[in-house]
């Protein structure tokens, strides 16, 4: 639900993002879903890196969410987003919580920062035009031995019906128009993505909201919300 960060932005979809940066951090608002998963992709996360002192970049980090998180957890990181009424937000905030972060308008294509530790890019490459691409450029930014960590969305029939019908016209969990069934993304497709950059899927779990109990939880269901590990082998050039 961030909004997107590369050569391949798309200016509507950061518009989107824009227009609600004020209401970022309103956890009953409607980045509700957001604040609610985010435990469960920090813990993801955390569970599968040594957070303490690594250098950790956040693509595409809307209103710091994920990188305060990942903050408290001991690592230095660097948040990136081509937003900036979202970065504007995320700097107040962590001002605010006495957290340093690297915050920055940026595009990552530009980025020319060492390697990074680990990678994230959350709840975002379903809003880039060219995530095939998009993610060669997030290998680019991991250290050999690096892991780059996804959340998205599935794309299928029940996707569909859950994540636009019910989040977006039923339940109203989310402001219609947030997601396009046709960028959602399976997860064989992120992993072929990867294998052509170096990298292998490590690790998937399914990120499941109960909005009546107002709960989240990981499963082994992937069909809807997604959280993925790959991890790079080698240099890539």
């Amino acid at each position: 639900m961030n909004s997107t960060s590369s050569g391949s932005a798309d200016p509507a979809e950061i518009a989107k993002f824009e227009a609600v940066a004020h209401r970022f951090w309103d956890s009953e608002g409607e980045f509700k879903p957001l604040h609610r998963l985010n435990p469960l992709r920090t813990d993801f996360v955390a569970a599968r890196t040594v957070l303490s002192a690594a250098r950790v970049l956040d693509v595409g980090c809307g209103g710091g969410l994920l990188a305060e998180s990942l903050t408290r957890r001991g690592a230095r990181v660097t948040a990136i987003d081509l937003a900036p009424t979202m970065i504007e937000t995320a700097r107040l905030h962590a001002a605010q919580s006495g957290l340093a972060i690297d915050y920055r308008v940026a595009d990552i294509a530009a980025l020319e920062d060492a390697p990074f530790d680990a990678v994230c890019c959350m709840e975002m490459l379903e809003h880039v035009a060219d995530p095939a691409g998009f993610v060669a450029l997030l290998a680019r930014r991991l250290r050999p031995g690096g892991s780059l960590f996804v959340s998205t969305l599935n794309r299928n029939l029940k996707s569909f019906l859950l994540a636009i019908v019910g989040a977006e016209y039923m339940l109203r969990l989310l402001p219609r128009g947030t997601h396009e069934y046709e960028r959602f993304i399976r997860p064989a497709e992120l992993a072929g993505w990867g294998r052509a950059v170096g990298m292998q899927l490590s690790d998937v779990a399914g990120l499941h909201y109960d909005p009546f109990a107002d709960r989240c939880r990981l499963t082994a269901d992937v069909s809807v919300n997604y959280v993925a590990q790959l991890r790079l082998a080698g240099s890539i050039n």
